[in-house]
């Protein structure tokens, strides 16, 4: 029995090794090389690995297929998408269009699964099947165009070869709106073209015939308006707009109100009124309009405009804001010739022609001197006497007689007497708006005057004052016998165009141009000419003073200093030519006014220059003598002990007895003789 028994349980575990080395050896042994897209999961193991796709012991083929595969199984479990629709027993065994083992080369998705799919040209795919009804420009696209991978033969890792794209129009195209519409692409375009555009029920709103037929969409839903394409969502209703909600309406505020309080309507509502939308334009020849709507636009249609044709008013072949401009019951000129050629254009007149003329002739005017007074010249003084014509004169063809822009500032008309000395010295008269004359002059007659006005100082640059505040304006005006071209009689300073010279205008330069040179400071505290000096009290006075050594080159110091001016300058008995009291100095050397106690015996080309040894300014006794430096003869140390009388005495030079310093002797022997012959007598050096 225990013999039995062992060769059973030895029979059983025999044929269970014998199972297991069938199934490995199955396992290991596959019926050909799987695709590479298989292949190179490594689960798969180069396709030895055959549960991975089989289901291993408990699982099946397309359980596999399902795990990886998921979009396709939920495809299949939803009934969308080709997977979804094809037969069932097709969805049993996926092998059954997508075969294996076929090499690496071999395509799973081929032209043999889409016709068992019950697809026969790929090409033609219906993409309603896969709920993307596909029309215009998109039936002429290849496959790959929106699959990028539809014909290739090795699917690129991570891929789908048709599956993974979105039906909305922004997964493929570029949005253009940027995103900011709430409705979709479908509702306002098609496949056919993106440019053609339509609306369904737009009828409900406006409907889009004649002009609004060719109208671009956001040309009334404009982009940042609340009727903005971008604000529009399905089944949203808005309230319908009127003509005025869109279109600018070239009539006046008073014409539109006037006309909707006589309908009752708003005043952006009125339009249809006058302007059915069957007309082709607005401003269309069949457009109507009675006298009492006229009358809402400002310009009642009474006498005498009550008998004119609109025609003659309004010329139909011009633009409307040419036809219907708004003219106002006194802009004479928009419909009458204007025979003043547009000089009233920027005048102050309220009333246009009007104003001088009346409403039911033009010709004779009704403007007097009264109205004149309204102009920038009123006709006071003489301009009062004058006649219109001589002011306002006729050119003749030349053009319309001048009214507007007729001189009305003397200088317009009237020679300037002063020769624009004041004008060109004060621009503020230029503000005077009845010339730069009329400050100081009257109208009734040149010569009045308001001399307070008249400040001298300002006026002419010169002030009145001293010893010139206490003369008559005759003095320096002298007044002449025969008026000139302007009439002006008085007198001139300088001839005009020379210009105010200062004091040497009127008065000669006693200094004859002395203190005028490089040498002297053109200014002094920022006064010039003569003022550097004197002023106008009295030219004996100097109240600022004289600084000699800065105008002369000649500074007073030392003994110099102490001495009065007359002492140099000696006061004339009567004053010269040029109206000097003082003489001249007599020179600038030392000689000039000392007399020479060396006769002559330091002059060097004509000039003795006592400075070179007489340095100081207060004596003459100190002397800045160097006889080692300053002289021919250096004193040794033998000769610095003689005293300088012992070589320099007293003798007659020319006549007067001074002291000789040169010419001396200079050689020893001159002095001291020779060896043993003693002393023979200085000899002087020739």
């Amino acid at each position: 029995m225990n013999r039995v028994r062992t060769g059973l349980l030895v029979g059983i575990v025999s044929a269970i090794g014998v199972l297991l080395l069938a199934i490995s050896a199955s396992e290991r042994k596959s019926p050909g090389r799987v695709s590479t897209v298989h292949g190179r999961i490594a689960e798969i193991e180069g396709g030895e690995a055959c549960s991975a796709c089989h289901g291993g012991w408990f699982g099946h083929m397309r359980g596999a297929c399902s795990t990886c595969h998921e979009d396709v199984a939920a495809q299949v479990a939803e009934h969308r998408g080709l997977h979804g629709q094809v037969a069932p027993e097709l969805v049993a065994d996926c092998a059954t269009c997508h075969g294996e083992h076929h090499g690496d080369d071999f395509r799973l998705v081929n032209p043999l699964a889409f016709s068992l799919a019950g697809v026969p040209d790929p090409g033609k795919f219906d993409h309603g099947l896969v709920g993307f009804a596909m029309a215009g420009v998109h039936l002429t696209l290849a496959c790959k165009q929106c699959h990028p991978h539809a014909d290739a033969d090795l699917l690129p890792e991570g891929q789908k070869r048709f599956l993974g794209l979105q039906q909305d129009c922004a997964s493929c195209h570029a949005d253009p709106h940027g995103g900011r519409m709430q409705v979709g692409c479908a509702i306002c375009h098609d496949q056919t073209s993106f440019q053609d555009r339509f609306v369904p029920d737009h009828e409900t709103w406006l409907s889009l015939l004649g002009a609004h037929a060719d109208v671009d969409c956001r040309a009334c839903h404009e982009s940042g308006t609340e009727h903005a394409l971008e604000s529009l969502r399905p089944g949203a209703h808005r309230q319908a707009r009127t003509c005025g909600d869109c279109h600018a309406t070239p009539h006046s505020e008073r014409f539109l109100a006037g006309n909707a309080a006589a309908l009752g309507k708003r005043a952006a509502a009125t339009c249809g009124e006058c302007h059915p939308l069957a007309l082709p334009k607005f401003t269309d020849l069949r457009v109507e309009v009675t006298p009492e709507q006229h009358a809402h636009g400002g310009f009642p249609l009474a006498a005498p405009h009550d008998t004119v044709a609109c025609a003659s008013c309004h010329t139909p072949a011009v633009s409307y804001a040419e036809r219907h401009p708004g003219r106002g019951p006194r802009e004479c000129n928009a419909c009458h010739e204007d025979p003043h050629g547009g000089q009233f254009a920027a005048a102050t007149f309220a009333n246009g022609c009007v104003d001088c003329h009346a409403v039911t002739h033009f010709a004779p005017t009704e403007f007097d001197r009264q109205r004149h007074e309204r102009t920038s010249l009123p006709l006071d003084g003489r301009h009062s006497e004058i006649d219109c014509h001589d002011c306002h004169t006729d050119p003749g063809d030349d053009g319309p007689r001048r009214f507007h822009g007729t001189p009305n500032r003397c200088e317009q008309c009237h020679a300037d007497a002063h020769g624009n000395l004041f004008a060109a010295a004060q621009p503020q008269l230029a503000a005077n708006p009845r010339g730069t004359c009329a400050v100081c002059h009257r109208t009734d007659a040149f010569a009045s005057v308001d001399h307070a006005r008249f400040d001298h100082a300002d006026w002419t640059g010169f002030a009145v004052t001293g010893a010139h505040a206490q003369i008559e304006c005759g003095d320096c005006h002298v007044p002449m016998a025969r008026a000139d071209a302007t009439g002006r009689r008085f007198g001139r300073i300088a001839r005009h165009g020379d210009g105010f010279a200062g004091c040497v205008t009127c008065h000669q330069d006693p200094h004859e141009g002395l203190f005028d040179g490089e040498q002297a400071p053109a200014a002094v505290d920022g006064r010039a000419g003569c003022e550097r000096c004197h002023d106008t009290a009295s030219f004996r006075a100097l109240p600022f003073g004289f600084e000699h050594g800065t105008f002369t080159g000649w500074p007073l110091v030392g003994a110099h200093g102490k001495l009065d001016c007359s002492a140099c300058h000696q006061r004339l008995a009567q004053p010269s030519a040029v109206g000097r009291s003082w003489g001249r100095a007599r020179g600038r050397d030392c000689v000039d006014c000392h007399q020479d106690p060396h006769q002559g015996q330091f002059e060097r080309l004509g000039r003795t220059d006592c400075a070179r040894c007489h340095k100081s300014a207060t004596t003459f006794a100190t002397l800045s003598f160097r006889h080692n430096l300053d002289s021919s003869f250096p004193l040794g140390e033998a000769h610095e002990k003689v005293a300088c009388a012992s070589c320099h005495k007293p003798e007659a030079i020319g006549g007067v007895t001074a002291v000789r310093y040169r010419p001396l002797p200079m050689e020893c022997v001159d002095c001291h003789g020779t060896e043993g012959g003693g002393s023979t007598g200085r000899r002087r050096r020739q």
